[in-house]
């Protein structure tokens, strides 16, 4: 009798946790974003804290403080500024396309007759060279890429308080992150429902693809796509910074990056007699922002974190079409997770060998 006793209470009170983790979640689900990006930024500055804490004389409220306002000052007044011109341009972009003055189809239609008569019956032949047809999906496809932006743009604007709030919220949240990390870390390890083993694995792994998304994808496509928009700058084209924002998101996707957005501009430029315009753009594409990855990744990630290019890919699609752009680290986690929870699995049931097993 005490043991069934035993087993409904704890059975009330699990549900219990259940319902009001359930009911936090819901309270603060309009801030769960700025809270993602708060947890972030306390895992990737939190060398950046002991630092500071060891230069300070061990007050953790003076480096938590001087840590945000690195923070602030170095990562969130630039991307404000830069984003602020990327909203100019795009609306910009926009507005030209909807009263005619930016045509792609038009341009497509530029290069496809600057191309040789061979060329233009091989397209005939594979059914590139409908014109009417694939002009309109290109054109829509494009218009449609340029037009979120600018819809989104809107959206922030019309949403200004909304967006202030939650932005003061995550710096708020931030600050204690980085201040009680050593403290609340090992605490949500050992309050997880799970073996310890288990548990500080799980949260080393989700650390290090955290670590290593934001240092290995997003730092790396940042620059790669500002030396595309100085590129683009050098040669002329129209809302260079528009075009090497969209060359820092193309910069996320393996085995795609960046030319997906300068090797269609090089082509126009080359079919419609800008021959030095894109010859620079090949070669600062080829010889400076495909290497870029080559040369930077390595040394900021330092390790691999044992995700295939193809599942990165795939997982970073569905993050960014599930969350927007909290899922390009979202999306590669999750992945992580799930594959280090079934390898765990498997080695508990003795199927694969364990990583100390492995190694012997």
């Amino acid at each position: 009798m005490t043991i069934d006793r035993d087993r409904i209470e704890r059975g009330g009170f699990i549900l219990f946790l259940a319902l009001i983790t359930i009911g936090l979640v819901a309270v603060v689900s309009g801030f769960l974003v700025a809270m993602l990006w708060a947890a972030l930024a306390a895992i990737l500055f939190r060398a950046l804290f002991h630092w500071l804490l060891d230069r300070t004389g061990g007050r953790r409220n003076l480096a938590a403080g001087l840590t945000m306002l690195i923070i602030t000052f170095a990562v969130v007044v630039p991307t404000l500024l830069i984003g602020s011109m990327v909203v100019d341009q795009a609306s910009g972009v926009y507005l030209k396309m909807r009263s005619g003055q930016i045509d792609f189809a038009q341009y497509f239609q530029q290069v496809r007759d600057a191309l040789p008569t061979r060329l233009r019956q091989a397209m005939d032949n594979w059914g590139v060279g409908s014109i009417e047809g694939l002009q309109a999906r290109i054109s829509r496809t494009l218009s449609s890429s340029v037009s979120q932006i600018a819809s989104q743009a809107l959206s922030i604007g019309r949403n200004a308080f909304a967006f202030a709030l939650a932005f003061g919220v995550g710096l708020y949240v931030a600050f204690f992150l980085i201040r009680d990390g050593d403290r609340l870390g090992p605490a949500f390890v050992r309050a997880l429902p799970l073996d310890q083993g288990v548990a500080a694995r799980l949260v080393d792994t989700f650390v290090a693809v955290v670590r290593a998304t934001i240092k290995g994808s997003v730092i790396v496509g940042l620059v790669q796509g500002a030396l595309g928009a100085i590129t683009f700058w050098i040669v002329g084209v129209p809302a260079a910074l528009l075009w090497g924002v969209l060359m820092a998101i193309a910069a996320l996707l393996p085995a795609i990056g960046p030319a997906i957005i300068w090797g269609p501009v090089a082509i126009y430029l080359l079919a419609t007699g800008a021959v030095w315009q894109g010859a620079v753009v090949v070669a600062s594409g080829v010889l400076v922002i495909g290497l870029a990855d080559n040369l930077l990744r390595p040394i900021l990630v330092g390790r691999d974190t044992g995700l295939p290019d193809w599942i990165v890919l795939l997982t970073t699609l569905g993050g960014i079409d599930l969350l927007g752009l909290s899922g390009i680290v979202v999306g590669p986690v999750v992945a992580a997770l799930f594959l280090a929870g079934w390898r765990i699995l498997s080695e508990e049931r003795g199927v694969v060998p364990g990583e100390g097993e492995a190694a012997a």
